[in-house]
């Protein structure tokens, strides 16, 4: 089956997948510090960017959804899904561990995030380019809190520092998935519909480079760079993740409320 773009459905609900799945598996991760987070601001700005993050999520969802061929709905997309069908990168399902890996994974992402969305509310899929014009207004945000967060604890106190330098050690070589384009990115960008890894990937070093520059913190120089997320193929974390967020779901499949 062919899409008006020429792109079969097949292939744009996986890229559609892509893009809700990375909202959605980092969502349930930052809801994780409701009650949790070090300071009251911080406990409601992560719940607000998680609700940002599931919010999106689901319009992506809604959208697959109606993508694909059986009669499903979003809820039956994010909970009844296996392991193996998630198309989210690698760096997302990286666990919590202390508060200062969550702020860092959440500022990998949003540096890609945001110039994502940038590109996408010129694709040429209507759906796609709307649903990135409501989504990079939060995002937007998201990026410039992680970015100040970064810069005053990396150059705050010595175990600030200690901390934000550990993070972006352990997180520096998931990044790579985010900005380097497979066959599916470069087929999507070619007719339109998806963003240029390419250049996208240049805006997002500049970005960075700034931001950790300002912040005394240095990424790893030599450091094997991980993916597999963006095919299905996942850490032993994302089971842990997911038996928790499809646990009610799956074990109360009736259930309403």
């Amino acid at each position: 089956m062919q899409t008006v773009e020429n792109i079969s459905t097949e292939d744009l609900q996986s890229y559609v997948f892509r893009l809700a799945d990375n909202a959605l598996i980092l969502g349930q991760q930052v809801s994780a510090w409701c009650g949790h987070a070090p300071a009251l601001e911080e406990d409601i700005a992560f719940a607000n960017v998680a609700l940002d993050l599931i919010g999106q999520a689901t319009n992506w969802l809604n959208y697959a959804a109606e993508l694909d061929a059986k009669d499903v709905t979003a809820d039956d997309l994010a909970f009844l899904r296996d392991k193996e069908a998630f198309r989210n990168s690698l760096l997302v399902e990286q666990p919590n561990a202390d508060f200062g890996a969550s702020l860092m994974r959440q500022f990998l992402f949003d540096s890609y995030h945001y110039f994502l969305l940038n590109e996408l509310v010129k694709s040429t899929n209507s759906r796609i380019a709307e649903i990135a014009a409501k989504s990079v207004k939060e995002v937007t945000y998201h990026l410039e809190r992680t970015s100040d967060l970064i810069i005053r604890l990396g150059d705050g106190s010595k175990e600030s520092h200690q901390y934000m330098q550990r993070a972006l050690d352990a997180l520096w070589g998931f990044t790579a998935e985010l900005t380097t384009a497979d066959d599916l990115d470069k087929k999507m960008h070619k007719a339109g519909i998806g963003a240029d890894l390419n250049s996208l990937s240049k805006n997002v070093s500049t970005h960075m480079k700034e931001v950790f520059s300002r912040a005394n913190l240095t990424p790893p120089q030599t450091q094997e760079m991980l993916s597999g997320g963006k095919s299905g193929r996942h850490s032993d974390y994302m089971g842990e993740l997911l038996d928790e967020m499809q646990s009610l779901r799956r074990n109360h499949p009736n259930a309403s409320w």
